[in-house]
């Protein structure tokens, strides 16, 4: 090979030729792939091609949750809005007013708006003393008094709508008195 001059000419490889697997990357096969042939795409299952389908799971993952909350917004919407339906009705109240008049100290209690009939109460009070509240029709409104150790003579009184409806007198030490009125019932609403 000393003398002989070679020409130089186009290279081509085969896969054959050099044991080359023809979709391992890095191989160009007879093209090169940044030169036309194909466009300058890579063979199917390299570069871009096989990384797409991982590039979405994040998006698929997200829009999945998204759909979920709203999901549960709907239903707790829904959930909730039934309770509003099953809400009982106000119930009908009347004005009354209490009056304990007289001199002295007392402990008293009285019915107040409390649907469930229990007692306000407050101690040690100074007459004369009055009070109206919004009882709830069905519940009798009531007053006790009590004088303390001192006695005296003390009065209460009852009035439903601004109409007096019973009075009562305690007198001497501890001495003690009610008054009482009714309210009727509210009327059953009309089923419609």
């Amino acid at each position: 090979m000393s003398g002989e001059t070679r020409e130089a000419g186009p290279v081509t490889s085969t896969v054959g030729d050099t044991g080359a697997d023809p979709d391992a990357p890095g191989t160009a096969g007879t093209a090169d792939a940044g030169s036309g042939g194909d466009g300058g795409r890579l063979p199917a299952g390299t570069g871009d091609g096989a990384r797409r389908p991982h590039s979405d799971r994040p998006a698929l993952i997200a829009i999945a949750g998204f759909l979920v909350l709203c999901l549960g917004f709907v239903l707790f919407g829904v959930m909730r809005g039934g309770d509003e339906d099953k809400a009982e009705p106000e119930v009908p109240t009347a004005p009354v007013t209490y009056e304990v008049t007289g001199e002295g100290t007392v402990d008293l209690s009285y019915q107040g708006a409390s649907e469930q009939g229990t007692a306000e109460t407050e101690s040690g009070v100074r007459l004369p003393w009055k009070k109206t509240v919004e009882v709830p029709l069905g519940q009798d409104p009531v007053i006790r008094i009590t004088l303390d150790e001192q006695g005296g003579q003390a009065r209460c009184a009852v009035a439903v709508r601004g109409r007096h409806v019973q009075s009562a007198t305690a007198g001497g030490e501890f001495g003690r008195a009610t008054c009482s009125a009714s309210l009727p019932a509210p009327a059953p609403e009309p089923s419609g």
